[in-house]
């Protein structure tokens, strides 16, 4: 992008879709987009527009959490990761946000995916890997830790690895309950001991094929 973007063009961007990052707008505003390469104009009908993963940074620019706690959310959905200090309120509405959110990102599997698959993640949750778990977790009905670090319930955390996650749940059956169910969300994941903790945990990362 040679420049950045106009407030016209960034309140489009800030009003995408939060999950699959598809745009609404005027076909000018929209061809604008891709000039400046936030977007891109999706090859099979209807040929919707949809955010590059620059348009991304910019939607999502904000203060990054500290490096032991979840990542911030401003407004739009979030995925439930675990150990917020202030969470959305469970209940019918969350429930149908929450599978509203999912069925989202298997759409956006199967436009973006080069063979329009949909049991495996997608270039926006590679670059996502804490929000694209916690998606899939909080999907399938598993229950988030809350604030209290007794809590029981799964935390989805950022390690080291530039493709992987760690799921921690104090519960061992609960624990492989979340392993089994990303799995059949098209991620590899295994169970390992911290050496000095002793606590099990999931490092889980999206599967390519």
């Amino acid at each position: 992008m040679s420049r950045p973007p106009t407030a016209a063009q960034r309140r489009l961007v800030e009003a995408a879709d939060p999950v699959t990052g598809r745009l609404r707008g005027t076909p000018a505003q929209l061809a604008a987009l891709v000039r400046h390469g936030l977007a891109f104009r999706h090859p099979r009908p209807p040929h919707d527009h949809f955010l590059t993963p620059a348009g991304h940074r910019i939607r999502e620019a904000e203060p990054e959490a500290g490096p032991s706690g979840p990542p911030a959310t401003t407004g739009g959905f979030a995925a439930r990761v675990g150990g917020e200090e202030t969470a959305p309120a469970d209940g019918p509405a969350r429930l149908r946000e929450v599978r509203g959110a999912w069925q989202g990102m298997l759409e956006l599997r199967r436009m973006t995916n080069p063979d329009g698959a949909t049991d495996r993640p997608c270039g926006w949750e590679r670059s996502h890997l804490v929000r694209a778990a916690a998606l899939a977790l909080e999907a399938a009905g598993h229950r988030p830790a809350g604030a209290d670090p007794g809590d029981g319930g799964y935390r989805v955390r950022e390690t080291p690895q530039p493709e992987a996650v760690a799921v921690y749940e104090p519960d061992g059956e609960a624990l492989r309950a979340c392993a089994a169910t990303l799995e059949r969300a098209g991620w590899q994941a295994g169970e390992y001991t911290e050496p000095r903790t002793r606590a099990r945990y999931l490092l889980a990362s999206p599967r390519r094929v």
